[in-house]
């Protein structure tokens, strides 16, 4: 699943967007100086937008995965079947990248082909997330459904993708989960090879 993602959006891009879908965004330890970043990876810190406790919507930056009962991080979790009444937030990414395997019969220690996935009408998009505080603190999962005909020839999971009408959708627990989290339809998705064996 998704273990490695791109954020090369300004904090000020990101603020401005979420303004505009009726989202402002507080900032509780200042502006970010957000430095474009093409791989985030695990344990790494990213920012988020989630709801803060007076309601408001807060961009925050904390640990991508939790430590899991075998001390395995949780970075992805499977949205089927789940509401998710709390911890919803949304992680900014204009990319994420899976990787499949070398063909068979390449020579032993030839690398896996990574993926990059952009959306097709729009510069950035959402994953959504839910977050909870562990004890490595504050820190999100990315949610997973069913592959999309876009991804379902190079990865049989998908991390669900938003577009900006969902963003205030995802981040309302009123809103059943079901109405929000679901496969990306065909078009929806670029995919190009980025590095190969």
């Amino acid at each position: 699943m998704c273990n490695d993602y791109r954020n090369e959006i300004a904090a000020a891009t990101i603020a401005e967007e979420f303004s505009q879908v009726g989202l402002p965004l507080r900032f509780s330890t200042g502006v970010p100086n957000l430095q474009p970043r093409a791989d985030i990876r695990l344990t790494e810190t990213a920012p988020i937008v989630r709801v803060a406790d007076d309601g408001a919507a807060e961009l925050a930056q904390i640990r991508w995965s939790w430590p899991g009962p075998r001390g395995q991080p949780v970075f992805n979790f499977r949205s089927e079947g789940r509401e998710f009444a709390t911890g919803r937030c949304l992680i900014p990414a204009d990319g994420f990248y899976e990787f499949t395997d070398p063909p068979e019969g390449s020579p032993k220690g030839t690398r896996k082909t990574k993926w990059l996935f952009t959306m097709a009408d729009e510069p950035w998009f959402c994953i959504a997330g839910i977050w909870r505080t562990s004890e490595a603190g504050d820190a999100f999962a990315m949610l997973t459904t069913a592959p999309g005909p876009d991804v379902a020839p190079i990865h049989d999971r998908q991390i669900v993708v938003l577009g900006r009408r969902d963003w205030a959708r995802w981040l309302d627990t009123g809103v059943p989960a079901t109405a929000v989290l679901r496969p990306a339809p065909a078009g929806t998705l670029r995919a190009e090879v980025v590095a190969a064996a």
